[in-house]
């Protein structure tokens, strides 16, 4: 647990740049799959600036995306834009091994079978495991684009899937599945702010939560929480009955 925000950020920076260089250092590439949301654009804004952005050999990363808006790239909804602006135009990634979701595609079912293909080349081709994937976390224990309720929770063998969800504000979305999310060497939780300390007492606390979020158990990876002391706020209190 961290104090705000901005530790937190800080303290994520220093998750990302740690597993960037095992990664490099035992594979000679770094996978790693981006969120969307507020908490992560935290991340984003730091790894961009220097002294971070000079600490990861982005030549050797490969971009991911944990879940899309079915929107174009430009749109204000998109995870892709915001990784872009954030992050992404401003580290030297080659262009080739930024791997976004094609949230326009008319056909969502189809845009994600092609992602899934992606990955697998992308990937170790007998296991597509990523090195990290960052997670948020919804107000209802959501992840990705992993919805209470679901059936897509349920997905045992495809890694990518095109979803339904009540949002609003652009229904159809593109997510990594379970497996893929617990394929990973680790995930890494970023969440931060008061409103999300009840579902993250849900989540960690209660051994039958059906939350998304406490179905994230990397199989043979590293699964880290990282808070701000508000999000955890319902950790410190005594448990009621």
């Amino acid at each position: 647990m961290v104090e705000t925000p901005a530790a937190l950020a800080a303290e994520a920076t220093e998750v990302f740049v740690r597993s960037a260089a095992e990664a490099i250092g035992d594979r000679g590439r770094f996978a790693v799959a981006l969120a969307g949301g507020a908490t992560p654009r935290g991340l984003y804004t730091t790894l961009a600036g220097e002294p971070a952005r000079s600490r990861v050999d982005w030549r050797r990363t490969w971009v991911l995306f944990g879940d899309e808006r079915c929107v174009p790239p430009t749109d204000p909804e998109s995870n892709y834009r915001m990784a872009w602006e954030t992050l992404l135009e401003k580290v030297p990634v080659p262009a080739g091994q930024i791997c976004r979701i094609a949230g326009e595609a008319t056909d969502a079912a189809r845009a994600a079978a092609d992602y899934e293909a992606t990955l697998r080349a992308v990937l170790e081709p007998d296991a597509a495991r990523c090195d990290l994937i960052l997670l948020g976390m919804g107000l209802d224990g959501h992840v990705a684009s992993l919805f209470p309720g679901s059936p897509v929770l349920e997905e045992r063998d495809r890694l990518v899937a095109a979803v339904e969800t009540r949002a609003a504000v652009v229904s159809r979305r593109i997510t990594l599945t379970l497996p893929a999310i617990n394929a990973a060497r680790h995930v890494l939780f970023l969440i931060a702010g008061a409103e999300k300390a009840r579902a993250v007492a849900a989540a960690l606390r209660d051994p039958a939560s059906t939350l998304p979020a406490a179905r994230v158990r990397p199989r043979d990876g590293v699964l880290t929480w990282l808070l701000d002391r508000a999000a955890a706020g319902a950790l410190e209190r005594p448990a009621t009955t």
